[in-house]
């Protein structure tokens, strides 16, 4: 009882001092792993991934991802100057590459380092397009959701230390908590958590593409595409990413107020 208990206190000492203040959407978020820590390992296995993979040089399109990806990252660094947060980028190193690879993809790790696959291209089909899947990228590493999910999973797993220990002297009961707690941490609170990571990351993504001059209605247009290219999607609640019917509604929602925001930042035309 005396270990479970520790346990309980430490993981919500944790929790409480474990946190850190968004700039894009003022929230409290979960940082139990420092970005000293998380940065460098992110860094690491970026440069094995591109080594390990084709990256695509020298060419038009690989040269449209890191001017758009420069772009978009510039736009965040004027919103964070704007807004007293100069110093917030200091460690982030942004890199932007094309891949070959038919995936319809695009990725980033913690600290700026960011794949577009060369399959998502015919979905982009515009550099508007490309600009709004570059800005949600940018969005997930400005927003640490690398680091939100990995201190998210130390939680996870912290609690089924404390159930399995609670129910140590009944090992039935102690297989039903496992099976009970796998499914419903993870399509109760691991899913939804990732889906607001999503959805945060459009809001951010948007305002990022328009500060930068691009029409955000675009992103709506690509999730659209997206949307058409999908054979099939599972239900949103067992989904890590919104509903893209959910998702477009967003956007197209936010189009008006984002728009009016960028033109703050001296943005008065936006390239389709």
């Amino acid at each position: 009882m005396k270990i479970r208990n520790l346990i309980l206190i430490t993981g919500f000492i944790l929790i409480v001092i474990g946190c850190a203040t968004n700039p894009f959407t003022g929230k409290r978020t979960l940082a139990l792993v420092s970005n000293a820590e998380l940065f460098p390992m992110s860094f690491q296995y970026y440069n094995q991934f591109l080594s390990e993979n084709k990256v695509v040089n020298n060419t038009a399109k690989s040269k449209e991802v890191k001017e758009v990806g420069r772009k978009i990252a510039n736009a965040a660094e004027k919103y964070l100057r704007a807004n007293g947060y100069e110093g917030y980028l200091k460690d982030y190193k942004w890199e932007f590459n094309l891949v070959e690879d038919s995936q319809i993809n695009a990725w980033c790790m913690p600290g700026g380092k960011i794949v577009v696959y060369t399959g998502i291209l015919p979905i982009a089909k515009s550099e508007a397009g490309l600009a709004a899947i570059m800005g949600h990228e940018v969005a997930h590493a400005l927003a640490n959701h690398g680091q939100q999910r990995m201190s998210a999973d130390q939680i996870q797993q912290l609690g089924a230390v404390v159930g399995n220990l609670a129910l140590a002297d009944n090992p039935e009961n102690q297989e039903l908590f496992n099976l009970a707690y796998g499914v419903g941490s993870n399509v109760g609170v691991m899913l939804p958590f990732s889906r607001s990571h999503e959805t945060e990351a459009d809001q951010i993504g948007l305002l990022l593409m328009a500060i930068a001059g691009y029409e955000p209605m675009e992103a709506a247009h690509l999730w659209e595409r997206m949307q058409a290219a999908q054979t099939s999607s599972p239900p949103e609640f067992l989904s890590t990413h919104p509903n893209s019917n959910t998702r477009i509604k967003n956007i197209k929602d936010l189009v008006p107020s984002v728009k009016e925001e960028a033109r703050k930042f001296g943005t008065t035309s936006f390239k389709k």
